[in-house]
C-alpha cells in the first residue's frame, strides 16, 4: 500500500478496529515520510455464490438479503436496525460454513429460522414467498407447524 499523498510505501498502522456494521476492519494509516493519517478499510472477501433452483448461479450479496429480510418484515416489530443484525448474523453463519457454493433452499432455510425466532409474521411472509404456498391449506400447516401449542409457549414467545 502507498500513501495516498505522498506515495511512499512505508506505512504505520496507528490503530485497527472492526468495523461489523460492514463485515470489515478499520484501520488508521501513518506514512512515515510525510506523517500525514488516512483511514482504509479491509472488508472481507466473500466470495460465495447462490445455486438458485433453476440451476444457475449468482453471487451472495448482503445487500439483496438486507433488502429481502425488509420486505418480509416491514410493518413489524423488527426494526430496521434489527433486520440490518439478522443479515449480519445469516452472513456470518454462512462465512462460518467456508462453502464456496450455498443453496438457494439452505439459504431460505438459514433465513427463515432467524425470522421464525424475530417475529411470526415475518417468518410466514417470508415463507409464502419463499416456499411457493399452492393454497391456502399449505399455509396454513404451515402456520399450524409454527404456532405455539399452549400458553405457556406462547407467553414464551412473546417475551423474547
Amino acid at each position: 500500500m502507498k500513501c495516498p499523498f505522498c506515495s511512499h510505501e512505508e506505512l504505520k498502522v496507528t490503530d485497527s478496529r472492526n468495523a461489523s456494521e460492514i463485515n470489515a476492519v478499520r484501520r488508521r494509516r501513518e506514512c512515515l515520510k510525510c506523517q500525514r493519517r488516512f483511514t482504509t478499510f479491509e472488508s472481507i472477501d466473500l466470495t460465495m455464490q447462490v445455486k438458485k433452483r433453476d440451476g444457475t448461479y449468482e453471487d451472495f450479496q448482503q445487500d439483496k438479503l438486507t433488502r429481502g429480510l425488509e420486505f418480509a418484515c416491514r410493518h413489524t416489530k423488527i426494526s430496521h436496525d434489527q433486520v440490518r443484525k439478522i443479515a449480519y448474523e445469516i452472513t456470518n453463519q454462512l462465512i462460518e460454513k467456508q462453502v464456496r457454493v450455498v443453496e438457494s433452499q439452505e439459504l431460505g432455510e438459514i433465513v427463515m429460522g432467524h425470522l421464525q425466532k424475530a417475529d411470526m409474521i415475518a417468518y410466514i411472509r417470508f415463507a409464502c414467498v419463499y416456499r411457493r404456498f399452492k393454497d391456502i391449506d399449505e399455509l396454513m400447516e404451515a402456520i399450524r407447524c409454527n404456532t405455539p401449542k399452549n400458553e405457556e409457549d406462547r407467553y414464551a414467545i412473546k417475551e423474547k
